[in-house]
């Protein structure tokens, strides 16, 4: 399916903004339950590698879950009105 070209300077819709936010968030916390996993068969010192992971990756998953997208505060809307320079004959 294509993707629709953009006309304006809009930023993502508030759903489609919540949907990314929430698919991201959704895979940290994947990797973080398979850490909690691998702690359960990992030996030695070697179970200090899943542990970490499973100790950061919430902090990490609710910050970028969080965090904004660069969106711009100005929206620019074509055909706006200008006033033509008045010649003076």
């Amino acid at each position: 399916m294509a993707k629709q070209q953009s006309i304006t300077s809009l930023p993502r819709s508030p759903q489609d903004d919540r949907r990314s936010r929430m698919v991201q968030y959704s895979v940290a916390m994947g990797i973080r339950t398979v850490c909690i996993i691998a702690c359960l068969f990992t030996p030695g010192w070697w179970l200090l590698l899943p542990a970490i992971g499973a100790i950061v990756l919430p902090y990490i998953a609710v910050v970028l879950a969080n965090a904004k997208g660069a969106t711009s505060s100005v929206v620019l809307r074509p055909g706006s009105i200008e006033r033509l320079p008045v010649d003076d004959r």
